[in-house]
């Protein structure tokens, strides 16, 4: 019988991986017998979930690189070596490219949006163009894009945030057709969605400082998500395993939803 999520013998190499949800989906991966490598601009971070996947029994490094300069995430990903699954979940949220009760639209910052724009967007872009050498090269291999609800939808004051994640999940599915159509059918590009989680980038506009009321845009959301909580970094695993297995080999162009019902969920 064929073990569907088997990864064993894969390298799956997670952009972002000393975040909350890099890190959770590239134990998801490990646990599935993929070596995992988590790329972060941060050593300590991603040596430091590196070491959590190892202390579970998970196959697991870390490189240092800028997913932003080609420069530096190719020279990273030479260190690496052959990559069959590419997980991007490096991304960014600055106040400064949000409006708030203190910043109108007209004081928003260009130089935020543009940062927020260059790591979400084009912090995509860039691993996954230069990682795609290596699956034409081979005829095959898995990316999975870190899509978010306001990829369907912008969300209130994220301006920048927004932008580029709708930018992201486009490039997911105009990619997926241009790899299969001009490659290889057996290069797969996928997105996850994930719903509203607690991080280290959006925790101080969800929850407040005493770390146990929730802000008013945290209750909203709450109020606008059928299951009523915030997601658990782990709840991204089965999606992730599931897109970068073969269980998901005649899938590409998607996007799954890991939300608690936000996006089916209408406010009425």
């Amino acid at each position: 019988m064929q073990n569907w999520f088997d990864l064993t013998g894969k390298t799956a190499l997670v952009t972002g991986g000393g975040g909350v949800l890099g890190s959770a989906m590239a134990q998801a991966l490990a646990d599935h017998g993929a070596r995992v490598v988590l790329l972060g601009r941060t050593r300590e971070k991603v040596e430091r979930a590196a070491q959590h996947i190892q202390a579970r029994g998970g196959l697991a490094g870390w490189a240092q690189a800028d997913v932003t300069d080609p420069d530096s995430f190719g020279a990273a990903l030479a260190n690496v070596g052959d990559v069959h699954i590419l997980v991007n979940a490096a991304g960014t949220i600055l106040p400064e490219a949000m409006t708030s009760p203190d910043r109108s639209l007209f004081e928003l910052s260009l130089e935020a949006m543009r940062k927020v724009m260059d790591v979400n967007w084009m912090g995509t872009v860039i691993p996954s163009l230069l990682v795609a050498r290596q699956f034409v090269a081979r005829g095959g291999g898995a990316i999975i894009n870190l899509a978010s609800m306001s990829s369907f939808r912008p969300v209130t004051r994220n301006v920048a945030y927004s932008a580029s994640k709708a930018a992201l999940l486009n490039f997911t599915q105009w990619m997926a057709v241009h790899m299969a159509q001009q490659y290889s059918p057996n290069i797969r590009v996928n997105a996850i969605a994930p719903g509203f989680f607690l991080t280290e980038i959006n925790r101080a506009l969800l929850v407040e400082p005493d770390g146990e009321r929730l802000t008013a845009r945290g209750q909203a959301i709450i109020a606008h998500t059928p299951m009523g909580r915030f997601g658990q970094p782990e709840e991204l695993g089965g999606a992730t395993v599931f897109l970068a297995s073969d269980a998901a080999r005649f899938i590409t162009g998607i996007v799954i939803p890991v939300d608690g019902g936000h996006l089916a969920f209408s406010g009425v």
